[in-house]
């Protein structure tokens, strides 16, 4: 069996649908039918992408509740749904909807945004690419993954989750093949929730439990 962990690096591209939503009705019809990556893309993109404002809001769906619609209460319910709970992003899907429709039933009037401040939606593409680092055991990883390409925590910590049938990140799987020795580690990396965070920050604690399982908190 084939041991060693394949470190490779991601970038997302955005890819335009065409599709957009000029008031908050028309963004629910869209999201009921708009392809899957446009759910990813919206929820998860923004992580691999610079951002220098809307710092309190995680997804696309709820910076433009606010700014374009300026509607901090459906802004902030979008805010707090969390993807990396839900089953597949159909389910995510079905939430968001759900959200909306609840603030629609609410709402007097259906809340518009200006002119040239429609929602555009994009679907996203990864595109993968060996890092050319490979990990021979765990113990090489301490102190190795504060130094890894934010694009390889995205990728094995996040986009793992949607491509494994167990919704786990890749450094937990490897380290269940590697037998029972390291399964605390991987126990603990599974309750990081990744979505609240940069990929910083999640590298950080991602590296902070690699170090504290290995050297014993040391």
């Amino acid at each position: 069996m084939d041991t060693d962990f394949k470190v490779m690096d991601c970038a997302l591209i955005a890819i335009s649908t065409g599709e957009q939503a000029q008031n908050l009705r028309e963004l629910r019809d869209r999201l009921v039918t708009t392809h899957h990556g446009c759910i990813y893309y919206h929820f998860w993109g923004s992580l691999l992408r610079p951002r220098f404002d809307d710092p309190e809001y995680q997804n696309d769906f709820a910076i433009w509740a606010s700014r374009s619609l300026h509607d901090k209460r459906l802004a902030e319910q979008l805010s707090l749904i969390d993807p990396s709970i839900y089953p597949n992003l159909d389910a995510l899907r079905q939430e968001i909807v759900e959200v909306i429709e609840q603030n629609l039933y609410e709402s007097e009037y259906v809340p518009w945004a200006k002119l040239g401040d429609q929602f555009y939606f994009n679907r996203s593409q990864i595109v993968v690419f060996d890092s050319g680092i490979l990990v021979k055991d765990p113990e090489q990883l301490v102190g190795l993954i504060n130094h890894l390409p934010l694009g390889s925590i995205f990728y094995h910590f996040i986009d793992a989750r949607r491509r494994s049938k167990e919704g786990r990140n890749d450094f937990s799987l490897w380290l269940d093949r590697l037998g029972e020795k390291y399964k605390p580690l991987s126990q603990h990396l599974d309750v990081i929730d990744p979505y609240f965070t940069t990929l910083n920050e999640l590298r950080r604690e991602i590296d902070v439990v690699f170090h504290d399982y290995i050297t014993g908190g040391a």
